[in-house]
């Protein structure tokens, strides 16, 4: 039984010592898969929207941490955590865009 015990905890002792999260482990989080008409929307469906693009924007920014985390760590080249930074960004700011076209649209007509 002692010896169980010490393969366990010697096989926990490692877990601990893992190194920490690579690039790979820094996912760019999908957009919303959709942005409601402006011209049709309720208002409900404009707040959950809006809480979602909140929900996103806040996981871009986690997700543009750990890449600047890791380039810190030398797992991740300068070269490509300014690319994947921006086409991050990008991707952020087309979206925003869309959805405040849509919050605009949407004031116009009820407002």
């Amino acid at each position: 039984m002692k010896a169980t015990l010490l393969i366990c905890v010697a096989v926990l002792g490692g877990l601990m010592a893992a190194p920490p999260a690579r690039a790979d482990d820094c996912v760019l989080p999908p957009p919303p898969s959709k942005i409601p008409d402006g011209t049709q929307a309720s208002q409900q469906e404009m707040v959950s929207a809006m809480q979602t693009m909140k929900q996103y924007d806040g996981d871009v920014n986690v997700y543009l941490k750990c890449l600047d985390f890791e380039e810190r760590q030398k797992h991740l080249g300068p070269d490509d955590a300014e690319a994947r930074h921006n086409a991050a960004v990008a991707q952020l700011e087309k979206v925003a865009a869309k959805f405040n076209d849509q919050v605009r649209v949407f004031k116009a007509k009820h407002g």
